[in-house]
């Protein structure tokens, strides 16, 4: 398995950023750097790593507001998400004031993504999946290799992501996950947005919104 990962809580709202890097090149993205910059950076440090750029799931703030400090500290290229979040991302410094987060420029990233995108993270391959429901251009990084995800707010253990933001959809979310993510294969360990990690299968056969037999919404 080429592709290692570290996560760290970062904000008031323990959004998991992470550091995942190739063991074989050292090169390494870092995933929803929500805030803590200083303390993001300082794990950079600690493991070594070559950061390449940012991926962003979607843009609420506590998943990229410390994107741009990142970007502009290792001088690499914002990828992420897919380009119906452009609202949110806008709308950072109002999400700021109403979150009562320091002020955060809007801004625009260097590359939006579309369903079955790839990106490389060294030797290692992601599968961008666009899976919208918490928020229109919500995407999923995965690796099939490795049979990791990275999720975002879509998907947590035992749960699933709120609807009730702008552009939300709790049936386009179900769909998001049943169709999308759950048939890649009960093995894959996913990393949510928030809380503790666990498996396809697992959300599969237990998770109360998700799991077999529920009817469709």
């Amino acid at each position: 398995m080429a592709l290692k990962y570290e996560v760290i809580p970062v904000t008031g709202f323990q959004q998991n950023c992470s550091i995942i890097w190739c063991d074989k090149t050292n090169e390494a993205a870092i995933v929803d750097p929500g805030g803590d910059v200083s303390l993001l950076l300082a794990k950079v440090k600690e493991l070594g790593v070559e950061v390449k750029r940012v991926l962003l799931t979607h843009g609420h703030l506590d998943h990229v507001g410390g994107t741009m400090a990142i970007s502009s500290t290792f001088n690499v290229p914002v990828w992420g998400p897919e380009k119906e979040d452009e609202f949110w991302l806008q709308a950072l410094p109002s999400q700021s004031q109403m979150f009562g987060f320091e002020h955060t420029d809007a801004f625009t990233p260097d590359r939006w993504f579309e369903d079955g995108d790839e990106v490389t993270v060294g030797e290692s391959v992601l599968t961008v999946i666009h899976a919208p429901g918490h928020t229109p251009g919500h995407i999923v990084f995965v690796s099939l290799e490795d049979r990791l995800a990275w999720v975002g707010d879509v998907l947590f253990y035992g749960s699933i992501g709120r609807t009730d933001f702008p552009k939300g959809d709790h049936a386009t979310l179900i769909s998001s996950i049943r169709d999308k993510l759950l048939p890649l294969g009960d093995d894959i360990a996913f990393i949510p947005g928030h809380g503790p990690q666990s498996t396809f299968g697992n959300e599969r056969e237990f998770n109360p919104y998700v799991a077999d037999g529920l009817p469709t919404p």
